[in-house]
């Protein structure tokens, strides 16, 4: 079975990213934490040392319409996060970016 990894790219993935070398992943809800490693390790040529998963369950949702005499409701799909943490020196291009040096001041 082939996993298709969607990264969650948020500030909190972002600080996560940099400081533990951890990537958050979604994942179909039937993948467990050795698919998850190997998907991670195949498509991004990584070593991966560690991967924790987080079920998040769907919220309900309501809508209403003809000026709220009539509501419909349903609910989300659940979601399934994996926290991969990589091997120290190994990085993803997810948040790469070019930084630029910075200028130095100019002193009048």
């Amino acid at each position: 079975m082939e996993i298709i990894l969607k990264p969650r790219i948020s500030e909190k993935g972002y600080a996560i990213s940099e400081s533990h070398n951890t990537y958050i992943f979604d994942v179909p809800t039937s993948a467990n934490k050795f698919e998850v490693a190997k998907a991670v390790a195949g498509q991004f040529e990584v070593s991966v040392t560690n991967v924790r998963i987080a079920s998040v369950p769907g919220k309900e949702v309501r809508a209403y319409r003809n000026r709220g005499r009539r509501s419909i409701s349903s609910n989300r799909s659940d979601i399934r996060k994996a926290y991969v943490t990589l091997k120290e020196g190994d990085k993803l291009p997810i948040f790469a970016a070019v930084e630029e040096p910075k200028a130095p001041e100019e002193k009048k």
